[in-house]
């Protein structure tokens, strides 16, 4: 079973439950910044704790200097699910980086790399080219990749540039939207949905306790080994913000719940488009959807 929904919907806290509650689930997180050590408080990563009471898979795979392609995430997605099948368990893969699990899924061939492309766009950046200008440049060539991206994320808006011109084919084009949702044949895919304000209201408490338990001092202390794409991570961003140039940091605070609402949009959208999803719905409390996620769980499973 594939567990989704907006981030701080509740979503990693019902998998632990499931994992209590049934024996023999494996946790795969499905998390596109995750994957990088060190970046614990921040992407509201596992505890320790937890992960010692239940066995999860594919955090902690790269440095954050380096960059960790849908590609390379696929490949390890199918060499964890193998072994846990391989032990007789089942795996729920829970997260919400929607392209990650359409790559894990089987619905998505990743596009390749273009190292050339790649390198001649980012000495345009380095020579000076302003990324909301390289941003309307991607709207020229791929109108539905820009409309998804935002203007300022420096990262996403090369790589789509990179795809589209390397390839000769729209970057969007790999992704969802494109018609075509497959039935699914290994997991049944089950989504968490709270109301928007439930939801926004979260995220300014998410973010406060993530404050609290270090998080300035968790990006101080990585802020010479963040990557580009590292860099762009919710809150990292802003905090480096503060820490390198002495940015007032309620302000970026203020514009870490910020952006982490407007992603938790743009993730409710994204998964809306999927007609396999099966939602599962409630006004205010993630732990009332436990008992309906059990009865999903136990039928993946065949109980």
């Amino acid at each position: 079973m594939a567990l989704v929904g907006p981030t701080a919907s509740g979503k990693s806290a019902l998998a632990l439950a499931l994992a209590r509650a049934r024996p023999g689930i494996e946790l795969v997180s499905v998390d596109s910044m995750q994957v990088y050590r060190g970046m614990d408080i921040g992407t509201a990563k596992p505890t320790p704790a937890e992960r010692a009471e239940v066995p999860h898979h594919l955090l902690d795979m790269a440095d954050p200097r380096s960059r960790c392609t849908v590609t390379a995430f696929a490949a390890a997605a199918a060499e964890a699910l193998a072994a846990i099948e391989g032990r007789g368990h089942t795996a729920v893969l829970v997260g919400g980086t929607g392209l990650y699990l359409q790559a894990v899924l089987g619905d998505l061939a990743p596009p390749g790399e273009f190292p050339e492309v790649r390198a001649s766009l980012a000495s345009l950046v380095a020579s000076g080219a302003a990324v909301p200008d390289l941003h309307r440049r991607l709207a020229d060539l791929d109108p539905v990749a820009a409309g998804r991206i935002e203007a300022g994320n420096a990262r996403r808006v090369l790589r789509a540039l990179e795809v589209t011109i390397g390839s000769g084919r729209p970057f969007s084009s790999y992704g969802p939207g494109v018609g075509a949702y497959p039935p699914l044949e290994r997991f049944a895919v089950v989504g968490v949905w709270l109301p928007r304000d439930v939801v926004a209201e979260r995220v300014a408490a998410r973010v406060a306790a993530m404050v609290e338990a270090g998080f300035v001092a968790e990006v101080a202390a990585l802020a010479g080994r963040l990557g580009p794409t590292a860099r762009q991570a919710l809150g990292y961003r802003e905090l480096l913000a503060h820490i390198s140039d002495g940015a007032d940091l309620g302000v970026c605070i203020e514009r870490t719940v910020a952006r982490t609402r407007q992603f938790a949009r743009r993730q409710r959208s994204w998964f809306r488009r999927d007609p396999r999803i099966r939602w599962h719905g409630t006004p205010s409390d993630p732990e009332r959807l436990l008992p309906g996620l059990l009865v999903e769980l136990d039928r993946c499973r065949g109980a």
